[in-house]
């Protein structure tokens, strides 16, 4: 494909051109300020930009009259931030099932509008994908010498040396991967993640479903959550964490407030893995905290590159949190899906990545160190009491570090440095 100049390719972007002419019309969603909308423009010939109120309830009137003209345009038509005015839903809709034609319309949104705002689900007309914040393979931090989907190819040999350094590791968890702060100083970085915070915090969360939410609330719950970070902690404990000595809130309203922000897709929570076991211990169900970047917890928190070189318990919580984003990113071209693996007995695994087919891979991951050696018995542990008979074995073991290098140990565990990782 080729790109504009200056344009900072995208691991989505070859899953969206694909997307685009298998559909009429495709729905590209993920947290503001993650670059959705300058990916999007890769690929529009033209753009319908909803900006201010006055433009939102124009429109509002316009498509719920029955006018299709905003929708006119060379195509792909780019409608941005397209669930300020839903109704556009269910005219793009219309409007493929009218063309009868492919790669008609590209809408990017960081929000959920309310189901009752649409009629149809858009099944079978409107494709959806998932865009994140930056990864360290796009955002150049990552060498690439490792491939994650050659992982699951046979005989694929591991090699690589990363000069990707802890102090670089502590300042991308902090700065986070959106494009605006790339090239900025660790201060303009960190002040982009607490604007973003803020952002939430006065206006997002309320405005995402037109329900008033309480500021203090909502700082203390996105608090309680960053200091959970990387944990299957219940939401009993989030909910008492939040409330402290004197403290209101219930069960229902702390489900309602977590529910918004994953409609802005500020938490994007790791699910458990059900597999078949050898053994009959009780497997854990409670999934993990994650926000959709990791920086979100160190800017809540105001924990600095420097603090968490200083605190190794905080900075392999945020590094596991990292792992996460960066493998969400780089699985998504295979339509691969992440999960945890837990049982009653405290046997964890880290990170279970699951492609079509059957073919899965496990993952632990560790700063480096003697904790490596930890995280590659806790692997084989998994892969000797899978069920051979219902499952298929583990295309590959891997720990995935903050040290220099990648190697495959004798015990067959490969090593790889999250400096050396792509898609």
């Amino acid at each position: 494909m080729i790109m504009s100049e200056g344009y900072i390719r995208r691991t989505v972007d070859l899953y969206i051109k694909e997307l685009l002419e298998c559909t009429g019309a495709l729905l590209i969603e993920g947290p503001k300020w993650c670059g959705k909308t300058r990916t999007s423009e890769e690929f529009a010939k033209s753009a319908l930009r909803i900006e201010n109120k006055e433009q939102i309830a124009f429109l509002r009137a316009v498509i719920e009259s029955g006018v299709r003209t905003p929708l006119e345009g060379e195509t792909p038509r780019l409608i941005d931030e397209w669930q300020t005015v839903p109704s556009i839903w269910d005219a793009v809709r219309f409007e493929v099932d009218r063309r009868r034609k492919r790669g008609q319309f590209i809408l990017t949104g960081s929000s959920v509008p309310p189901r009752k705002s649409f009629v149809h689900s858009g099944a079978g007309r409107i494709g959806k994908v998932s865009m994140r914040t930056m990864s360290l393979f796009e955002s150049g931090e990552s060498n690439g010498q490792v491939s994650l989907q050659g992982l699951f190819g046979p005989e694929y040999e591991v090699g690589g040396h990363s000069e990707f350094t802890v102090e670089k590791l502590a300042r991308a968890l902090t700065r986070g991967g959106w494009p605006e702060s790339l090239h900025d100083t660790p201060k303009n970085a960190s002040r982009i993640v607490s604007m973003y915070l803020k952002a939430v915090i006065e206006s997002d969360l309320s405005r995402v479903d037109e329900v008033t939410r309480d500021p203090v609330i909502t700082r203390k719950i996105i608090e309680s959550v960053s200091r959970n970070i990387s944990t299957s902690a219940s939401k009993e404990s989030v909910r008492k964490d939040v409330n402290g000595a004197e403290g209101t809130l219930t069960d229902v309203t702390l489900n309602e407030y977590l529910g918004a922000m994953e409609k802005i897709f500020l938490i994007e929570n790791l699910p458990a893995w059900n597999p078949h076991m050898r053994s009959r211990t009780r497997l854990m169900k409670t999934s993990k905290w994650h926000f959709t970047d990791p920086s979100i917890a160190a800017a809540s928190l105001k924990i600095s590159s420097d603090a968490l070189l200083s605190d190794y318990s905080a900075f392999g919580l945020l590094f596991e949190s990292l792992c996460v984003r960066d493998l969400r990113v780089y699985a998504q071209p295979m339509d691969g899906t992440l999960s945890y693996f837990g049982n009653k007995n405290g046997h964890e695994v880290d990170l279970i990545l699951e492609v079509p087919g059957g073919e899965w891979g496990a993952i632990e991951v560790k700063l480096g160190g003697k904790y490596i050696d930890d995280g590659a018995k806790s692997l084989l542990k998994l892969r000797e009491n899978i069920d051979a008979e219902y499952m298929k074995r583990p295309s590959f073991l891997m720990v995935l570090t903050a040290g220099q290098f990648a190697y495959k140990r004798p015990d067959g565990v490969i090593v790889v440095p999250i400096g050396c990782l792509r898609d």
